[in-house]
């Protein structure tokens, strides 16, 4: 097994690819064939895998998010940390908080036009860590 933890620096709301993070982990590992497991370490960003080739797809992804999470509803009761703390937790657990993905000749299995991506949820900046275990 092989583990290391990445932190992504987000500049607010938006979906980050991390593709390339998480294959660097992977080529650190020096395994032929396994698993990747990726976990995100926080209850307001996520983790999607989603189409990398055209960036109206993520536009998009935000869009419907958007329209079906809205900051500042007057239904949420948790709003400690401002208008986008329980849309956030609320995005977050729509989405996933890990992934998993087959290892194949040393290299994530991921399709043609599939990448990983951190989908921060709040507004402000952050600093996300996301864990990485390989196991075979």
């Amino acid at each position: 097994m092989f583990q290391k933890e990445v932190e992504i620096a987000t500049n607010g709301r938006g979906i980050y690819e991390i593709s390339g993070q998480v294959a660097a982990i992977v080529a650190e590992a020096e395994l032929d064939a396994g698993l990747c497991h990726v976990f995100c370490r926080h209850t307001s960003a996520s983790l999607i895998i989603c189409e990398n080739a055209d960036p109206s797809v993520l536009r998009d992804v935000e869009t419907f998010f958007a329209d079906l999470v809205r900051d500042g509803d007057p239904r949420f009761e948790h709003d400690a940390e401002g208008p986008d703390d329980m849309p956030a937790h609320i995005r977050s657990i729509l989405t996933a908080s890990d992934l998993t993905v087959p290892l194949t000749a040393g290299r994530l299995a991921l399709g043609t036009w599939q990448g990983i991506f951190l989908y921060e949820h709040r507004t402000a900046p952050h600093r996300r860590r996301v864990l990485v275990t390989i196991t075979n």
